[in-house]
């Protein structure tokens, strides 16, 4: 399918703050660093905020968690950790998200604090300040959250956790965030069929409905981003640290490009987003130095699947103003997340395995196991920098340098993955053809073979296992 951003014909964000600064009567050069750091500076506070109430409320989680036996037993030997481990952190990552969103809403009410840029997007009643956190997004990340928890104590089955998750999809569509990303992608097919729009009326029984394709596949399009980085985020958490930081770093990227459009004055969700991506931040920030190895508490379900929630909201809101460029830079920022996954479908359908089969061939267990866990980690926190980078520069230019740039990235690290997953598989069904079919080699440090009516009677424990 041929992508429609070259032929949006909107102008870059570039382009968008060099015209608000040519109206000003500004030299556009002279603005832009001083603008941005005013920007950063005026609402550093909700970073501040959330970073403290998730440092502090970590070690409190831990301490319930281990109160009432909500730990991580290592059982299974994919794990890395040896003794066991308090979850829980989930809660304190959204207490920090909480209250630095909260945060917000105090200072949006009284003028405290943060100092909210103007814009012509609000509401006579926001007197030029940016539109606040949706509510929305708060009951989304809220129902998330409970869900995880429940699933980290009780060990509940997937539906659940799905339905919580489409729960959280349709708070967003019924607050139309999300939901003009499909504008992106409809509206040019729309113009060159000569609709003016794509709202068409269906009768049925006597009556009439209206239908907006737009609206409808924007909600389609919010399910799937939201079921898809939920357990992107889950499937990737695997090391210490590992997604905490991963997740913080696309925070950093987001925020650069939501501060690039709250400059330009692009839509009524500039505020917001910048919000978001602050609160991230900071509560990501707060949890890391617990989560780093050696950990002393994980995130647990509840927590990797908030951080997919909340990262890919912001990449929504991304294509507010019907820019899907953004949104597809906005995915290349949380490339290392979604790019794990997409390998672990591939993989396991090479394989002739269910997609729902867990193994140890993600990227993690693969840097892990030649580099330890935090060289594992770190290579991560790199690439997860590289398509930080990516994505940015997706974001300022229409060039297709960066899509290729993107796709050539993307496509070394899969190709690279899948090879050594597979040389992995050949060599397990070598070596399991080998103990079954041929036989035992003597050595001067072991045992001769027993008798051949003695070795039929004996049976391995793997052997006695198998099914008849």
């Amino acid at each position: 399918m041929t992508l429609p951003m070259d032929d949006l014909s909107l102008p870059t964000i570039e382009e968008l703050a060099q015209r608000v600064s040519a109206l000003e009567g500004a030299e556009p050069a002279a603005e832009q660093a001083p603008s941005m750091l005013a920007l950063f500076n005026g609402y550093i506070w909700v970073a501040v905020v959330a970073f403290l109430v998730s440092v502090i409320a970590t070690p409190i989680m831990r301490q319930l968690a281990l109160s009432q036996g909500i730990i991580d037993r290592p059982s299974d030997p994919r794990k890395v950790h040896r003794r066991p481990i308090a979850y829980l952190g989930g809660a304190a990552v959204f207490l920090g998200l909480m209250f630095g969103i909260l945060f917000s809403y105090f200072a949006y009410r009284f003028d405290w604090l943060i100092e909210f840029h103007a814009t012509e997007h609000g509401t006579p009643e926001t007197l030029g300040n940016p539109l606040p956190v949706p509510l929305s997004i708060l009951a989304g990340m809220a129902v998330i959250t409970i869900v995880g928890l429940l699933d980290d104590v009780f060990h509940l089955p997937p539906w659940p956790k799905i339905g919580g998750q489409l729960f959280a999809a349709a708070a967003l569509a019924y607050e139309d965030v999300g939901v003009k990303v499909a504008a992106g992608l409809l509206q040019p097919i729309a113009n060159v069929l000569g609709f003016e729009d794509l709202i068409f009326t269906v009768p049925l029984g006597g009556m009439s409905f209206q239908i907006d394709l737009i609206y409808w596949t924007g909600t389609l399009i919010i399910a799937g981003f939201v079921i898809g980085a939920c357990n992107a985020s889950n499937l990737i958490d695997g090391l210490d640290g590992l997604l905490t930081g991963t997740t913080a770093i696309a925070a950093m990227g987001l925020l650069f490009i939501a501060m690039l459009l709250a400059l330009a004055d692009d839509g009524p969700l500039d505020g917001m987003r910048l919000v978001l991506c602050l609160a991230l931040l900071g509560a990501c920030l707060g949890f890391l130095p617990h989560n780093f190895n050696p950990a002393s508490i994980f995130l647990g379900d509840s927590g990797s699947m908030l951080m997919g929630y909340t990262t890919i909201v912001i990449v929504l809101t991304l294509g507010d103003t019907g820019r899907t460029n953004l949104v597809i830079a906005g995915l290349v920022i949380y490339g290392v997340p979604l790019t794990d996954t997409v390998l672990a479908i591939v993989r396991r359908k090479l394989a002739g395995k269910s997609v729902s089969v867990a193994d140890d061939q993600h990227l993690h267990h693969m840097l892990k196991r030649a580099l330890g866990v935090k060289g594992a980690v770190f290579v991560l926190y790199a690439i997860g920098l590289g398509f930080a980078v990516l994505g940015v520069l997706l974001s300022v230019s229409r060039a297709r340098v960066g899509y290729a740039a993107s796709l050539l990235f993307a496509s070394y690290i899969g190709i690279i993955a899948i090879k050594a997953a597979r040389q992995a598989q050949l060599e397990r069904e070598a070596d399991e053809k080998a103990t079954r079919h041929e036989l035992p080699v003597t050595s001067p440090r072991t045992p001769a073979a027993p008798e051949p009516s003695e070795a039929v009677e004996t049976k391995t424990t793997e052997e006695s296992a198998e099914p008849a």
